[in-house]
């Protein structure tokens, strides 16, 4: 079952509001567009990339009916926090996987982070947790943010090590779903964030290469004060 049915089984009507992440799956924003509600955004929690359970607090109102709650990256939501605060509120809590993510593998998966966790510098590498499958590895490139973590990924692929950005922008900023709101975590997390592979058919000599590559560049970059 899809978000708009899931969202319209359990009685979320036009006019209702519903807290959705701002950082990815746009398609969660555009669905709830599409019953007719509102989707209010809410920040993220920094180590997670998922909803900050106390943003999503700080956003409802007397309107809000539902929040939507996506895993991300492979790390779980905190959902017994975000529930407790549905509780209270009188609210009901969706959770979904983020589109594409795929359990087999997990193991290798985990198995490289683990080794670029213990190699990587210059980069802030992603927070350990119970159950994180790293769908992606997404790593934090220090400095001016989306300048020198665009510089960092171009200068990463042009020695062979196919890095992505995960997001590319705020859902807020996107057509037909923009919201005059800022999300100081949120923005940090779009500028600073780079996903490095670690599928299961990487090499140690892949990683190896990698890690070469990130090293050499982390010195270059210094946060900015």
């Amino acid at each position: 079952m899809g978000t708009v049915e899931t969202l319209k089984s359990a009685g979320v009507r036009a006019g209702d509001e519903v807290v959705v992440p701002a950082y990815g799956n746009a398609e969660v924003a555009r669905a709830v567009v599409e019953l007719g509600a509102v989707p209010v955004f809410a920040d993220l929690e920094g180590d997670s990339y998922c909803l900050d359970p106390a943003a999503v607090s700080d956003v409802v109102t007397s309107q809000t009916a539902a929040v939507v709650a996506i895993h991300r990256f492979g790390r779980r939501a905190d959902v017994g926090w975000i529930r407790e605060v549905g509780q209270r509120h009188g609210l009901l809590v969706l959770t979904e996987e983020e589109p594409g993510a795929d359990p087999a593998g997990a193991e290798l998966r985990r198995a490289h982070a683990s080794y670029l966790d213990a190699r990587l510098s210059g980069v802030r590498t992603p927070t350990p947790a119970v159950g994180h499958t790293y769908e992606q590895y997404v790593v934090r490139v220090p400095g001016n943010g989306r300048p020198d973590r665009d510089a960092f990924a171009r200068t990463l692929r042009a020695k062979g090590v196919p890095c992505k950005v995960p997001v590319q922008a705020p859902v807020y900023r996107m057509p037909g779903l923009r919201r005059d709101v800022f999300l100081p975590q949120t923005e940090r997390a779009v500028d600073e964030t780079l996903a490095l592979p670690v599928h299961e058919g990487m090499s140690r000599r892949d990683l190896q290469k990698m890690v070469s590559a990130c090293n050499a560049l982390g010195g270059l970059l210094q946060p900015a004060f």
